[in-house]
């Protein structure tokens, strides 16, 4: 005689299985103005460059600075800033002072 076997319910499986962005996670209001401020600095730059003659300092000089700060320091730093929370803070000060 054959065993009557249970089947697990596929359509709940699939609703329980919901997917949650990664950005959620690390992105807070921090990030974003970081993020916003390298688009104003790396706009900024571009509108220094196309003013003026081709040979002048602002678009030799100054715009390619503000460019790098811009793709190499604000746009990382838009990424990597993380909140530190109170109580991280906290146990880093105790492991510091030699307290146990």
């Amino acid at each position: 005689m054959a065993k009557k076997v249970k089947r697990k319910n596929i359509r709940k499986s699939k609703k329980e299985k919901v997917r949650v962005s990664p950005f959620g996670i690390y992105w807070e209001r921090g990030n974003y103005l970081f993020l916003i401020m390298g688009f104003a600095v790396i706009i900024i730059g571009f509108y220094i460059m196309s003013i003026g003659q081709w040979d002048s300092v602002t678009s030799l000089v100054v715009s390619p600075i503000l460019l790098v700060i811009g793709y190499v320091l604000i746009f990382p730093a838009s990424i990597f800033y993380r909140k530190r929370k109170q109580t991280e803070s906290s146990q880093d000060d105790n492991n510091g002072s030699g307290e146990s």
